[in-house]
């Protein structure tokens, strides 16, 4: 019989985004303060954060939509810098990073199925 764990990878990545934030108390001494914390964090978080995951975007530009027009006027900047020093790209002209098709944490397509051992 195969145990399954009840995960939510997404919500696993931000505890690790949390948990080493220099501000990331070892305790917090009231429920209040506790709250009062991660109403920041989560502020922080989806409107401030740049993920890695989705083109160096926030959820919150993502989830409203204003990613693809964040993503172009960043290429507009990076065309410029490019056309002001373009010995400073010895690979060539600086491209914005593209927003994914989709976003997954350990994605099941690409996971290796591990079989049962007896």
């Amino acid at each position: 019989m195969t145990q399954h764990r009840s995960i939510n990878p997404f919500s696993e990545s931000q505890f690790k985004t949390m948990k080493y934030l220099p501000d990331y108390p070892s305790r917090f001494t009231t429920i209040g303060g506790a709250r009062a914390w991660m109403n920041a964090f989560t502020q922080w978080y989806n409107h401030e954060h740049r993920h890695s995951g989705i083109g160096l975007h926030t959820p919150a530009s993502v989830h409203y939509g204003t990613a693809d027009a964040v993503r172009a006027a960043r290429q507009v900047t990076l065309n410029a810098a490019y056309a002001a020093h373009p010995e400073r790209f010895p690979r060539g002209r600086p491209q914005a990073p593209p927003l994914p098709e989709r976003v997954t944490i350990n994605d099941p397509a690409t996971r290796r199925i591990k079989t049962p051992t007896k």
